[in-house]
C-alpha cells in the first residue's frame, strides 16, 4: 500500500519547519562534547553490556574401603583416588566444551573436591562464584545439604551414561528433595537451599548451558538500573512501579523533562551536533531496504534525541531506559517523536521501551539478558483463530541481534508526526512472547510464527503471529496491558528464571 493512502503522509499545517538547513534554530541541539562523544554507526555490532557470571563446579564424594564379609561399598563408579582425579579431568573438559558454546560472558572456575564437612562449609561460604554445578558422585547427605545453600541458584549434576555412575542418581530424590522422618516426610518436597526437581540435571550439558543462560539473566535482572525519563508508571496500574522496586529490587531513577529542556537549551545553535546528527541520518536511510516516508528534518531530530538519550544513560551508568509521556511530552520539545531514538538504541544494544509502563519493563529486561537481543515492547490484540496481532512504534530493526530488517521510515500513527520505523520481520521467524501479569506473580508465555507483517491503521511495526499452542489459554488467561516480545525460542530459559525470582510461568505452547 503506498504512504498516502495508510494516514501517515505528513500534515504540512503540524510541521515545524525541521528541514536540515533549518535545524539549527530548532529546540533539541546537543554540546559539542556531546557530539563527538557519540558516534553512531550501522556497523557498529550489537553490544550487550552484563555482568559475568561465575561458576564453580564442586565435585562431592567419599572413598571407602573394603571390608570382609559385609556391605561395604555403595554405588557409583568413582571408588579410589585414581577414579577422582580422572572424573576431576573429566569434567573440567567438559566445561571447557560448555564455556565454549556459550553465547554469554560466564567464567568457569577450576573443580573443587569436597569429602568432609569442614571443605564443604569452605565452599558453601565463598564468595567468589554465584552459580555451583554440584557433580553429587557420591558421600553423605550432609556434605550435598552443606554445599547447597539458599545464597545462591543451584545446579546439581548426575551422571547416569555420560561417565562413570553416580550414587546420587539413585538417592538424590529420596535422601534429598525429600527426606525420611517421623511420620511421612518421605513423600513430602522440601527444596533444600531452594533447589527442586528443576535444578537437577542428568547428563545432558545443553540443559546446564540452557539453565546457566537462564540464571545469567536472572544475575543481570536483579536490581538492574533503569533511566525513567518523565517518571514512572504503570498502564492501569499505578502501583506497578513499587512492585518492580521491592520484589526485583529495579532501581528506578527518575529524570524530569526539565532536565531535557536544561540540556536542549545549553546545546542550541551547535553546528556540529547538526553535521554528526545530518550525518547519522543520511548513513541510516542508506541502509539497505530502508525508505523515507516522512520529513528527513523528523530523523535528523531522532538522531538528536537518541544522542541525547545516550548521554543520559552514560551519566547513569546503566543501559536501560524508558520515557513516560512520549505521545505528548516529548513531541513539543524535540520537534520528533521519540520511537525511531527508542528503535536505535534497541538496535545498538540498549534495553530501551516507550511508556514507562513497569507492568510489562520487569519481563523485558529479564527477556533482553536470556535472548541477548533486542526486545520488543507490543500492543497486543484479541486473540482468534490461534493468531494474534502485535504492533507499537517502536520495534527494532535488528531483531537477530545481527542483521537490520527492512524498514519504511513512516510518521508515528496517532500524531502522524515524526519519524517512526515499520519494520519488517521474515516470514517464518519464530518469535518468544512474555505476557505479564500487574502483580508480577504470574506471566504466560507462548513460541509463535511470524505469518504476516500487515498494514492495518494501528501502531507501524505490526505482525500477525501464529500462536504455538493451546492459544484459548490466552483469552482466559491474559494479564496486564504490554507484552514483550524477541526472536528465537526461549521458553525454557524464561521457565526456569522465572522459578527464581518467585514468578509462577505459564507455557501455553505445551499446555
Amino acid at each position: 500500500m503506498c504512504c498516502e493512502c495508510n494516514g501517515y503522509k505528513i500534515n504540512r499545517r503540524k510541521f515545524i519547519g525541521l528541514s536540515a538547513i533549518g535545524l539549527v534554530g530548532t529546540n533539541l541541539i546537543l554540546s559539542s562534547q556531546t557530539a563527538k562523544g557519540q558516534d553512531w554507526a550501522a556497523t557498529n555490532p550489537f553490544s550487550i553490556s552484563g555482568k559475568n557470571l561465575v561458576v564453580q563446579p564442586v565435585l562431592i564424594y567419599s572413598l571407602s574401603k573394603k571390608r570382609p564379609a559385609t556391605s561395604w561399598r555403595p554405588w557409583g563408579g568413582l571408588q579410589t583416588e585414581a577414579d577422582i582425579s580422572a572424573e576431576v579431568e573429566r569434567i573440567t573438559k567438559e566445561l571447557l566444551d560448555l564455556q565454549q558454546k556459550c553465547s554469554f560472558p560466564v567464567k568457569i572456575l577450576s573443580v573443587v573436591k569436597i569429602d568432609s564437612v569442614d571443605k564443604a562449609v569452605n565452599i558453601a561460604n565463598a564468595n567468589n562464584y554465584d552459580v555451583p554445578i554440584v557433580y553429587a558422585a557420591s558421600g553423605g547427605t550432609e556434605l550435598l545439604e552443606t554445599v547447597i545453600t539458599e545464597k545462591r541458584n543451584n545446579i546439581i549434576f548426575l551422571r547416569h551414561r555420560s561417565g562413570p555412575i553416580y550414587l546420587w542418581y539413585e538417592i538424590l530424590h529420596n535422601r534429598f528433595l525429600r527426606k525420611g522422618g517421623d511420620n511421612f516426610e518421605l513423600d513430602e518436597f522440601r527444596n533444600p537451599g531452594k533447589t527442586d526437581i528443576h535444578d537437577v540435571v542428568v547428563d545432558d550439558y545443553n540443559d546446564v548451558q540452557s539453565k546457566l543462560n537462564a540464571l545469567y539473566g536472572v544475575h543481570n535482572f536483579k536490581g538492574k538500573k533503569i533511566v525513567a525519563l518523565g517518571g514512572s508508571g504503570g498502564w492501569c496500574c499505578p502501583q506497578a512501579p513499587k512492585v518492580s522496586q521491592e520484589k526485583f529490587k529495579i532501581d528506578i531513577q527518575n529524570v524530569e523533562y526539565k532536565e531535557l529542556e536544561k540540556r536542549i537549551q545549553s546545546a542550541r545553535n551547535d553546528k556540529k551536533c547538526i553535521s554528526q546528527a545530518q550525518q547519522q541520518t543520511h548513513q541510516y536511510l542508506s541502509l539497505k531496504n530502508t525508505t523515507l516516508h516522512t520529513d528527513e528534518g523528523f530523523v535528523v531530530n531522532a538522531f538528536l534525541l537518541f544522542n541525547i538519550f545516550k548521554d543520559i544513560l552514560k551519566e547513569h551508568k546503566t543501559n536501560a531506559f524508558t520515557i513516560q509521556g512520549c505521545m505528548n511530552t516529548v513531541i513539543p520539545i524535540s520537534e520528533t517523536t521519540a520511537c525511531l531514538p527508542l528503535s536505535l538504541l534497541n538496535d545498538e544494544g540498549f534495553i530501551a521501551f516507550c511508556e514507562s509502563d513497569f507492568n510489562v519493563i520487569p519481563s523485558g529486561i529479564l527477556l533482553y539478558y536470556i535472548a541477548r537481543k533486542p526486545v520488543f515492547l507490543n500492543d497486543p490484540t484479541f486473540p482468534h483463530h490461534g493468531m494474534v496481532t502485535a504492533a507499537h512504534c517502536t520495534a527494532p530493526r535488528r531483531m537477530d541481534g545481527v542483521n537490520y530488517s527492512d524498514a519504511k521510515i513512516v510518521t508515528h500513527f496517532e500524531s502522524d508526526y515524526g519519524a517512526t520505523p515499520k519494520v519488517e520481520l521474515q516470514l517464518g521467524s519464530e518469535i518468544t512472547m512474555i505476557c505479564p501479569d500487574s502483580e508480577q506473580k504470574n506471566w504466560l508465555g507462548f513460541n509463535g510464527i511470524v505469518e504476516g507483517n500487515p498494514f492495518y491503521d494501528i501502531c507501524r511495526s505490526q505482525y500477525d503471529i501464529q500462536i504455538k499452542g493451546n492459544w484459548k489459554k490466552l483469552l482466559s488467561d491474559h494479564r496486564g496491558f504490554h507484552w514483550m516480545m524477541a526472536c528465537g525460542d526461549y521458553m525454557p530459559e524464561m521457565e526456569h528464571a522465572c522459578r527464581k525470582i518467585d514468578v509462577n510461568f505459564q507455557n501455553i505452547s505445551t499446555a
